[in-house]
């Protein structure tokens, strides 16, 4: 991968940089039943749990945007911070009780995020190839891919601004337009990647950049499913505020909660 892989930045110049404390995650065993957990919380009628990560490369906001999406979704979770700073490390059995882990954007830093990260990457991997459901936003969708990353995707990622053709051709907090599902939208970018899947892979493609390049999609992983996003649907207002920004379409989580569902195998 080129430079801008190893400088993205991923929505963190929204807030002021926060350094948070840097620890390894515990490798741990793969996973043998990653959802059942999960199953049966739904069947009992509780709401589904979600971890999201908390640690190096972070930010104050973008972890916390992911956690009051996800409980204000139509189809709520329960959320759980882990990682360094969390006080509950990245395990198998805490993996056992989860449907969705999700990797926040937030970074400055991809190989020195992934020195802390991969440690967990084979617990992650066969927690998702067992049934689980791995969701990555900006930096955590770079994550995703490989050299350096979870290598969850068929295919892989590169920063959308050093694409042919890119509408955003430098690292400024904007909005850039896509395609989502055949309409025009808008959506809060940084810096996230594009796309590039495997022909025949069977990955459902949510949005497109302008330029044709993959800005969304959810693919298969063994018997889970990945999804990624290169810009952020879980932007809120304070996100537009903070850059002076504004969204033509107006500040909707619409898309978020689609990324959400189909992530899951909800839509």
């Amino acid at each position: 991968m080129g430079d801008v892989l190893r400088n993205v930045d991923c929505g963190l110049s929204v807030v002021n940089r926060r350094r948070l404390l840097l620890g390894v995650l515990p490798a741990a065993a793969v996973l043998v039943a990653g959802c059942s957990r999960a199953s049966a919380d739904e069947l009992g009628g509780q709401a589904p749990l979600a971890l999201i990560y908390g640690g190096p490369q972070g930010c104050p906001d973008c972890a916390p945007a992911v956690a009051a999406l996800l409980r204000a979704a139509p189809r709520p979770f329960r959320t759980r911070y882990v990682g360094p700073d969390s006080g509950v490390a990245l395990t198998s059995a805490v993996l056992a009780q989860a449907r969705l882990y999700v990797q926040p954007g937030g970074g400055a830093d991809l190989e020195g995020a992934w020195r802390q990260l991969r440690g967990s990457a084979e617990l992650v991997r066969g927690w998702v190839r067992e049934g689980g459901s791995y969701l990555g936003l900006c930096f955590g969708a770079y994550l995703a891919g490989r050299n350096p990353g979870f290598d969850l995707l068929p295919g892989d990622t590169d920063g959308y601004t050093s694409s042919p053709g890119a509408a955003v051709t430098d690292d400024r907090d904007t909005v850039v337009d896509v395609d989502w599902r055949g309409q025009r939208r808008h959506m809060y970018f940084q810096d996230g990647p594009a796309f590039y899947l495997n022909e025949g892979a069977g990955a459902t493609v949510l949005a497109t950049y302008p330029n044709g390049t993959v800005a969304a999609a959810v693919a298969p992983y063994g018997k889970g499913r990945v999804g990624v996003s290169g810009p952020h649907p879980e932007a809120d207002e304070s996100w537009y505020t903070e850059k002076g920004l504004s969204n033509p379409d107006g500040v909707r989580l619409d898309l978020a909660y689609d990324l959400v569902d189909a992530t899951v195998g909800r839509s």
